[in-house]
């Protein structure tokens, strides 16, 4: 009966650390008449899994459910509407929730091909990171050719990505990252034309570099005192496009202490303050963007025809493995903030890190 299927997923049950991630046999629903089943080969981990997991990101769904927004997988079945795919096929999946599964449904709407040259946990790694960094830079930030991109955390899934893009669009990327590993990756790989230490201070660093001309957009995942130097290096015309606040969670587990001070720290703007310097600001969540569902189709087109053609490319640091275990593992990384690039969980053994 269709009632007895299930499949494995690791599951937030309640808030707190990492090891608070729990793996159960959960229900598998028949697909729609527009839905189709995806046996997941391997799913990207988001900073954003980390803050849903501690009880700090806005829209879930009741609890228990499964994070992770996006995934690679073949489709197993399809409902009797689906048009355009068949069983047996590859493909990438954005979702809300739910990717930290090995089977799932998903709307048929929701899946995008990928290139045959990538491997699933390449093709896991796309699409957040590289979707995000595309609308932060070209759709919120209307990155030109020739505009000085500053981009913090230049090290990690988006960074790494957005650093790429705006190389690949003939702007001048500047970022920020903590290892000094990270630093010469995001120069020497990809082309920045600098990486500060931002754990330093990295903002007199900024300027004596650009001068009096100024940043024309800066992309800030980081909040707090960050955003205030973001805003002074600004040029007229200048955009902030913000994304997170990964300051108000540096640790493994919830700090409301540490997350009040980084809302708090994080500047506001009256729409008059933003007159005479010419300056914009801009927010983006790429998870509240349905209405913009073509959108979002042909910038990942275009992403992942630029990752065959070998203009761009997935960085992908560590992969663990698509349970328990590989989840906290996972999670206990990005807290660390280790990661160079992009953290997966793949079904398979392991690939080689790359």
């Amino acid at each position: 009966m269709s009632s007895m299927r299930s499949t494995r997923a690791i599951l937030i049950e309640r808030h707190g650390p990492p090891e608070a991630l729990v793996e159960r046999e959960t229900p598998l629903k028949e697909p729609g008449p527009h839905e189709v089943v995806l046996r997941v080969e391997a799913a990207g981990v988001n900073f954003a899994d980390l803050l849903m997991r501690a009880g700090l990101y806005g829209t879930v769904p009741p609890r228990p459910y499964s994070p992770g927004f996006e995934l690679a997988g073949i489709i197993s079945e399809i409902g009797p509407a689906v048009e355009g795919w068949q069983p047996g096929e590859r493909a990438v999946a954005l979702l809300r929730y739910g990717g930290y599964a090995h089977d799932i449904v998903v709307p048929a709407a929701q899946l995008f091909p990928y290139p045959e040259s990538l491997t699933p946990v390449q093709a896991a790694a796309v699409p957040v990171v590289f979707l995000t960094a595309w609308f932060c830079l070209f759709e919120a930030g209307n990155a030109r050719e020739g505009e000085t991109a500053l981009i913090l955390g230049a090290g990690g899934g988006v960074g790494t990505a957005a650093v790429q893009l705006a190389v690949q669009r003939g702007l001048r990327a500047i970022g920020t990252a903590g290892a000094a590993r990270k630093r010469e990756f995001v120069v020497d790989a990809l082309g920045a034309a600098a990486c500060f230490d931002s754990r330093g201070a990295w903002e007199p660093e900024v300027r004596a570099l650009v001068g009096a001309r100024g940043i024309d957009i800066a992309l800030d995942p980081v909040g707090g005192r960050a955003t205030n130097s973001c805003r002074r290096l600004l040029a007229p015309l200048g955009r902030i496009v913000f994304y997170g606040l990964s300051d108000a969670m540096p640790k493994r587990k919830r700090s409301w202490l540490r997350a009040v001070r980084a809302w708090l720290r994080t500047p506001r703007f009256h729409p008059l303050s933003l007159v005479e310097p010419n300056i914009g600001i801009y927010g983006v969540h790429l998870l509240h963007l349905g209405a913009k569902e073509p959108l979002l189709q042909l910038a990942l087109e275009q992403i992942y025809r630029d990752i065959a053609a070998g203009m761009l490319r997935p960085v992908v640091d560590e992969v663990f493995s698509l349970d328990r275990t590989g989840a906290i593992e996972a999670h206990t990384y990005l807290h660390e903030r280790r990661n160079l690039g992009k953290v997966v969980l793949s079904a398979a053994t392991p690939e080689p890190r790359r």
